[in-house]
């Protein structure tokens, strides 16, 4: 499988904007994600976002949050998340990207952390709560293992901390649409247009836009300002939660689908 940043050269080179969308590792079952990531990748997933369900979220809106609390209800524990995707991955076509919370990893220790989630394949790695000041460490282990950490830009950022962060963040630059948690929302801020110009002035690394965003026209707009990824959380996790497994797996199939054909129709 393809690194995250190989892939984005790809995509990038055949003029696609990408599709990453997120679901809760365990939510309703670890069973039941792995049946979800084979679904996501095969309708339209560029990247996969697997959340490790956390019990102190700090970015996480309301939907997350109670998947997470159905995952760990479930004994959900990021070693189980590991030896689930170590089973899964080297099927798949998209790239595994894992989110997870820092002191799940502190506990597990970084460089056992780190060494577990390469031989499970995952690729890539986005901690929420660790700031650029501290990345340094997990940035140099994660390197050594072939896993890219990428750092986030708010909103809020100043010009000289989104060069900083760019200059650091491995894969893609990871573009926090709000200022808040993750959610469906009506609309998306405009003032995410100006910070994709902000981030594009000073690197040219893949820019993804997430929290947010909910609908194929938000997917739509992220696209046409000029960001190279799409990032849907919310959205999927909810529509996973609803009804029978079958039917959560069904709708979040003819909703990746509906999303990556709204961004493929934005290149045209």
């Amino acid at each position: 499988m393809a690194s995250i940043s190989q892939h984005f050269e790809y995509l990038r080179a055949n003029n696609q904007c990408a599709l990453i969308p997120f679901v809760t590792a365990g939510d309703p079952s670890l069973d039941i994600t792995a049946e979800a990531l084979r679904v996501l990748d095969t309708s339209g997933a560029d990247f996969i976002e697997l959340g490790i369900p956390y019990s102190d979220p700090l970015a996480d809106g309301p939907v997350i949050q109670a998947a997470a609390t159905r995952g760990l209800k479930q004994g959900t524990r990021l070693a189980h998340v590991l030896q689930m995707a170590h089973t899964v991955v080297s099927g798949l076509r998209s790239p595994i990207i894992l989110f997870t919370y820092y002191n799940p990893i502190l506990n597990l220790g970084v460089q056992q952390f780190l060494e577990l989630a390469a031989a499970s394949g995952i690729k890539g790695l986005v901690i929420p709560d660790l700031p650029l000041e501290e990345a340094n460490e997990v940035l140099q282990l994660a390197d050594a293992v072939g896993i890219e950490v990428t750092l986030l830009v708010t909103p809020t950022s100043s010009k000289e901390r989104i060069e900083a962060i760019a200059r650091q963040s491995r894969g893609f630059i990871y573009l926090v649409s709000v200022t808040g948690v993750t959610g469906v929302r009506s609309q998306m801020d405009t003032r995410v247009k100006d910070v994709i110009r902000d981030i594009r002035s000073v690197t040219n690394k893949p820019i993804g836009v997430g929290f947010g965003v909910s609908e194929p026209e938000h997917a739509r707009q992220v696209r046409d300002w000029g960001a190279d990824a799409v990032i849907v959380g919310s959205a999927f996790v909810q529509r996973l939660a609803e009804g029978t497994p079958y039917r959560g797996l069904q709708a979040i199939k003819d909703f990746c689908n509906d999303l990556k054909t709204s961004i493929t129709l934005a290149l045209r």
